[in-house]
């Protein structure tokens, strides 16, 4: 393959620490293959190293005693327009208010979204994975890549890596062919198909007030506000949460496609026609 070629890319991994089977063969354009680097399709650990019992040494029972609690509230619901996404800004590291101006949206593609919420490095080198193989997807089949297939890739990774003390739970949004999608996967593979997510330590407050407040038939503006005040109650309550609000909006544009369709062909039909009886007054 010319891609493969360009890139060198090596099927098998020569590095030390790897985790896959030397000789085991990979299928491409399957929902399980998924590559790490530029030239390896394989995430290489250290010999002897095992992340859970690391992880596990460093709590209380450990005798080392690091606080690794993460907090965030994420929203994001479906509705007859589309998708909002809205999310707060704050990112802690146990006790520890690390920064105030963190973006919890991460663009995977211009038509998907996913969102962080657990660590944020897992989340982000995770989803900036995905968003190469949605790259890749495209390049090989020229089509884009659907909501629930990259929502699927996405939970393939993290099922490789359950049990290995990642910390991730994320919403995948978008819109394709089959119109808006919202899917919620975590580090254990879990993948949720529903109209209304919610993750983080706030979660129980943003869903209070959206619950409340939440109609299919809302218009833009409603939605926006709900998302808004759902994400806004929840750093009230939860101190782990805050900073400020971000939302994103991301709207089926089916229809609209489908307007301005038919309008460039009214147009191109005007065109046609003037040009047509400009003809016929030149000629006569």
């Amino acid at each position: 393959m010319a891609l493969v070629e360009v890139s060198g890319f090596k099927p098998y991994s020569e590095l030390r620490g790897q985790i896959f089977p030397t000789k085991q063969t990979h299928l491409v354009d399957r929902t399980s293959h998924y590559s790490f680097g530029t030239k390896t399709q394989e995430f290489a650990v250290p010999l002897g190293v095992e992340p859970s019992g690391f992880l596990k040494s460093c709590r209380n029972d450990g005798g080392v005693n690091i606080d690794l609690n993460h907090g965030t509230t994420t929203l994001a619901f479906k509705f007859r327009h589309g998708v909002i996404v809205a999310v707060d800004s704050r990112a802690s590291a146990g006790r520890y208010l690390a920064s105030n101006d963190v973006n919890k949206v991460i663009e995977i593609n211009p038509y998907l979204l996913g969102t962080m919420s657990g660590s944020a490095a897992d989340c982000q080198y995770w989803e900036r994975l995905l968003a190469k193989e949605c790259r890749l997807y495209r390049l090989r089949n020229n089509q884009r890549i659907s909501v629930a297939a990259a929502s699927k890739l996405l939970s393939n990774m993290m099922l490789g890596y359950r049990g290995m003390g990642l910390s991730m739970g994320s919403m995948i949004c978008g819109w394709d062919k089959e119109g808006p999608g919202l899917y919620y996967v975590d580090d254990n593979g879990t993948r949720l198909s529903g109209r209304m997510f919610s993750t983080g330590c706030g979660n129980s407050y943003a869903y209070g007030v959206v619950d409340s407040g939440y109609k299919e038939d809302m218009t833009v503006e409603e939605a926006y506000e709900l998302g808004r005040r759902g994400i806004a109650h929840a750093t009230h309550r939860d101190a782990y949460s805050g900073g400020v609000v971000n939302s994103e909006f991301y709207v089926c544009l089916v229809f609209l496609f489908k307007a301005l369709f038919l309008a460039s062909l009214a147009a191109r039909f005007r065109r046609q026609q003037c040009w047509f009886i400009t003809r016929l007054v030149s000629l006569s």
